[in-house]
């Protein structure tokens, strides 16, 4: 799949480098799902990115679970930022799928060995991946991508 080039406020766009290193330093996302009926639905979430793909570690039995099983287009949002000119953050619309056993019950996995082993650095500062039984991995792949970097004006 190919990503859609940002056309807007070209000027403030974070260059593939720092996108790559905001979405690998930032430790919580926004994904907005769509409930039954339409109504949107937000929650933040932990995350690990591998370059490509946002990847979530999701409890299966959630609103946001069931949302992306009956349609699995969404919407990623991270930001940072406290004053207006140090705003700064990534849109991801693209859609998910699920990658392993659901819910995760552990044993090797070479579809899930490098977002765990991310997931595990980043939010447990340990080597190996724990699962819980209760979770399930969501790959998010981007149709576009949109970044602002209000440090650049």
């Amino acid at each position: 799949m190919t990503t859609r080039p940002q056309r807007r406020a070209r000027s403030i766009a974070m260059t593939p480098a720092e996108l790559d290193a905001f979405l690998t330093e930032q430790r919580t996302c926004r994904i907005g799902t769509v409930s039954p009926g339409g109504q949107p639905h937000v929650t933040p979430l932990w995350f690990a990115w591998d370059g490509t793909s946002v990847w979530l570690y999701s409890l299966v039995k959630s609103q946001r679970w069931a949302d992306l099983m009956r349609e699995p287009r969404v919407a990623v949002s991270v930001d940072a930022g406290e004053t207006y000119g140090e705003l700064r953050g990534v849109e991801i619309l693209g859609s998910a799928s699920i990658v392993g056993d659901v819910p995760r019950n552990g044993g090797y996995d070479e579809s899930l060995a490098e977002p765990e082993r991310l997931f595990a650095e980043k939010y447990f500062e340990a080597a190996q991946f724990v699962d819980d039984g209760r979770h399930g991995w969501l790959r998010i792949r981007s149709d576009k991508i949109t970044s602002w970097d209000f440090r650049k004006r």
